[in-house]
Parts: structure tokens; C-alpha cells; sequence
């Protein structure tokens, strides 16, 4: 008849206490172990918080290409048909649009006037640019369809035209033409000039009164940051023609850059960390197998009162286990004290996530039992007989 569940559990804790040297080398190293395990994932969260964090504050990663400048008669500018073209090739594209650039223009408003940029668009231009809206709408199909004179501005202009009134549905002049103010994004920084402010209208619009069709620029945004480069040099190739040269330009190139050497890192202490762990299953499995050797009287007169085979060898499996866990446990305190330590000194983004402490203890129990398992196999296929005569 086998053990109940709180006997085996009392019996293991009987003889954890009875050696404790023992136990303790056999907590340290899974302590070590999943201390690694811990620390890679950490290591991990906080660049990726780091780099989610840098994104926030530009624009959505993309990449534009548009045609080199030159004074030559027979240069190829790019056409709304060769973006209609991407968009149907391009794999993995999140949104595409096209930018002509107007230059600085004089904006009037009731007497007030501003010298901003001015930026034709087309649509999901505020898809790609990541732009966030503040007050009103971004332009509709019917505006497009339908060549209403209609401009989204930035915050900047709304403070330097209109002096604290409502922009939105205010009529605003723009090379003596009349526009509405249907919407409001806020002001880009930049590092390198002051403010002056950024006015966007419909691309219909600007090809209707310059009589221009080409493009300065075509915007391309993928789903996944890791595909931007991939995606821009699917777009400059299907783009490419025979005497045209052009231009690219990737706003995320350094963040790119930095996600590379984060995972070049977060591999080396992946494999350091499963190195770890592998040498801790080792110590367990030693310092299993030694205790078993010890305990054979022991087995053999459990065995002898009536335990049975798989009383032995939960017992063994439990006593692996719960050393794993304690050891995974403090690990996981240890590690999450000092990053909260490291965080708080150096401003780090980190907030402790629950599926970490999942996996660190997952792997500390999968790793302490797989060790102890062999040995515990072992002792319960020990004679009894043999094991009583044994000294």
C-alpha cells in the first residue's frame, strides 16, 4: 500500500532537513541557473521597452524613396501609377503614399499670418507618418475624390493663427486660395531648427492647381519593423529604370541598428543561460545520485516495511523538485530586486512580467526533475534484500 500524499511530503521534508550541505549546493546550483534565465529575459524586456519607447517619439517607421535631382531634360520623376504598382507587389506592406512638397508658403488667417511647410499628400499618409490626431479629421475619400480645399495643420499654427479660437471649420489662405481647417496633428520637434509650423492638404488638390502629376516621394510602411529594409529594397528595385537614380531614406535606421546588436546580445546570454541551467541539471543529478548511494540502507528498509517502487521514486523526484523551486524562487527574487535596483538608478523602463517568473520557474522545475529523475528510477529499482545487507 503506497504513501498518502502528505506522508510523502513529510518524509521528503525529513530528508531534506537531515542533510542540509547537501540540499543547499543542490539549491545554488539551480539557483545560478535560472538566476541567468531570469536576468536574459530581463535584459530583453527592458531593450525591447527601450526601443518601443524611442518609436513612440518619431514618426511610425518607414522608408521613403523619391528620384535624385538633376538638371537633366530626360529625368524620370515618379508617377501615382508606379505607387498603385507597390502597393499590389510590395509583401508585407502595412500602407504606401505618395508627398509632393510645396516649400514654404505664406498662410493668412483674418490678419494673422504664418510661413509653414506645406505638404501635398495622399491618402494613408497619416498611416505611414504615424501621426496622431488632436482635434477634428484626417481627409476622406470625398475629399480626394471630390477636390475639396480642405488642410490639416499642426498645433504650432493653430497657436501662432488663431490665438486660443477653434480651428476646426476656420478658413485659412494659402496662395490666395481658400481652405477649411478640418483637422489638427501636433508640432514635430526638431533638434536642428525652430518650429514654424506644417500645413498638409489632399494630394487632388495640389495636382489640380500646379498642374503637376509626378511625386516627390513615396512613403512605404511595413506591418513589422524587422521587414522595413526588406521593404524598401523591394520598393527601390521594383522603382529602379535605366538612367534613374534614386534616393532612400530609412527614419528608423539606427533603431534598427540597435535592435541587432540587442538580439545579438539577448542570443549570447540565451545560450550562457541554457548552459547554466544544463550544469545545474548536472549538480542535481550528482548530488541525486550521491544521496541515493548514502540512503540505500534507507530504501531497502522502506521497502522492507511496505514502500512501494513509485513511493521510492516520487520520493526522490519530489525531494529534486522542491530543492528547484526553491532555488528558482530565490533566483527569481534575487534578480528582480537587483533590475528594480538597476531600473531605478539608471531609468530603465522595466516592470516585472508575469510570464517570466512563469518560464524561469517552469524551466528550474523541468530541469531539477528531468535530473532527478535517473537517479530516482535507480532507487526504486534497488533490491531490497541487497540494499538491507549493504552497510
Amino acid at each position: 500500500m503506497g504513501l498518502s500524499i502528505s506522508d510523502l511530503l513529510a518524509t521528503t521534508y525529513q530528508s531534506l532537513r537531515s542533510n542540509l550541505l547537501r540540499s543547499g549546493l543542490t539549491t545554488l546550483s539551480m539557483f545560478m541557473g535560472v538566476a541567468t534565465v531570469t536576468a536574459t529575459m530581463h535584459v530583453k524586456s527592458i531593450s525591447e521597452a527601450m526601443i518601443a519607447a524611442e518609436l513612440a517619439k518619431r514618426d511610425a517607421p518607414q522608408v521613403g524613396i523619391g528620384v535624385s535631382w538633376s538638371p537633366r531634360r530626360d529625368r524620370m520623376p515618379l508617377k501615382l501609377e508606379e505607387m498603385d504598382v507597390l502597393r499590389q507587389r510590395l509583401n508585407g506592406l502595412r500602407a504606401i503614399t505618395a508627398v509632393n512638397w510645396m516649400g514654404i508658403v505664406p498662410v493668412i488667417f483674418q490678419g494673422e499670418e504664418a510661413d509653414p511647410s506645406i505638404i501635398a499628400i495622399s491618402k494613408d499618409f497619416f498611416v505611414t507618418d504615424g501621426q496622431q490626431l488632436l482635434k477634428g479629421r484626417f481627409f476622406t475619400e470625398a475629399d480626394y475624390q471630390s477636390y475639396h480645399r480642405v488642410a490639416v495643420i499642426d498645433q504650432f499654427l493653430v497657436d501662432r493663427l488663431f490665438k486660443g479660437k477653434n480651428p476646426l471649420g476656420q478658413r485659412i489662405y494659402l496662395r490666395g486660395k481658400l481652405f477649411v481647417v478640418v483637422g489638427v496633428v501636433p508640432t514635430k520637434e526638431s533638434s536642428n531648427s525652430e518650429p514654424r509650423g506644417l500645413v498638409y492638404i489632399p494630394l487632388a488638390i495640389y495636382s489640380a492647381m500646379t498642374g503637376d502629376r509626378t511625386l516627390d516621394a513615396i512613403q512605404v510602411s511595413p506591418y513589422h519593423i524587422r521587414n522595413l529594409e526588406k521593404l524598401g529594397k523591394q520598393a527601390e528595385k521594383l522603382l529602379k529604370r535605366p538612367g534613374r537614380q534614386l534616393w532612400n531614406f530609412n527614419n528608423a535606421e539606427d533603431i534598427l541598428e540597435q535592435q541587432k546588436t540587442l538580439d545579438m546580445a539577448a542570443r549570447a546570454l540565451t545560450i550562457v543561460a541554457v548552459i547554466s541551467l544544463l550544469i545545474g541539471g548536472v549538480g542535481i543529478a550528482n548530488v541525486m545520485i550521491g544521496s541515493v548511494t548514502e540512503r540505500i540502507p534507507e530504501i531497502g528498509l522502506r521497502r522492507a516495511i511496505g514502500a512501494t517502487k513509485p513511493d521510492v521514486m516520487l520520493q526522490f523526484i519530489l525531494e529534486a523538485a522542491i530543492l528547484s523551486l526553491i532555488g528558482g524562487t530565490s533566483a527569481l527574487g534575487t534578480v528582480h530586486g537587483l533590475t528594480v535596483l538597476a531600473a531605478d538608478t539608471f531609468k530603465l523602463p522595466y516592470q516585472f512580467e508575469v510570464s517570466t517568473a512563469a518560464i524561469a520557474l517552469g524551466s528550474a522545475l523541468i530541469v531539477g526533475v528531468g535530473a532527478g529523475l535517473p537517479p530516482a528510477l535507480h532507487a526504486s529499482h534497488i533490491d531490497p534484500v541487497k540494499a538491507l545487507r549493504s552497510e
